[in-house]
């Protein structure tokens, strides 16, 4: 299923029906308010409070254009050595270009990212795998590039 989402407000284009696609709609949602917590957190300068969304584990994987950092600890230290203030950081948009539920409790996002900075703008492509954990979904894998 395709859909896309802006930074505020989000605007999803759902299209099925039925009782199996409203539990699919209801992870869409759910995921959809977890990226649009990322782009308040990114836009207000809070890489910490942008982590929130993520695994706090040691086996989170996050793979950038530096390699694969494991860990929730280690990948926000490596967003704050890259992202050392509100300049660096910039304004976070995202299109998201597909949403593919797993299973019910796994999905998998591919979608596209802008960074607008006074420094130069900066853009590329991110897939995530979000899994519910204890009741909430949260980021398990993150390959940016």
């Amino acid at each position: 299923m395709r859909f896309l989402l802006y930074t505020i407000p989000l605007a999803f284009v759902l299209a099925t029906t039925g009782s199996a696609a409203r539990a699919q709609q209801t992870a869409e949602q759910a995921i959809g308010q977890l990226m649009q917590q990322q782009i308040s957190a990114w836009n207000q300068g809070n890489i910490r409070a942008f982590m929130d969304t993520y695994w706090q584990s040691d086996s989170l994987l996050f793979i950038g254009k530096s390699g694969i950092t494991y860990g929730w600890q280690a990948t926000l230290d490596r967003y704050k050595k890259s992202y050392p203030d509100t300049a660096a950081m910039g304004q976070l948009q995202f299109k998201l270009l597909e949403f593919k539920q797993l299973t019910p409790e796994l999905c998998f996002l591919v979608g596209k990212f802008q960074l607008q900075r006074s420094i130069g703008n900066l853009e590329g492509h991110f897939s995530l795998l979000i899994r519910k954990v204890n009741g909430a979904w949260e980021i398990i894998a993150d390959h940016s590039s």
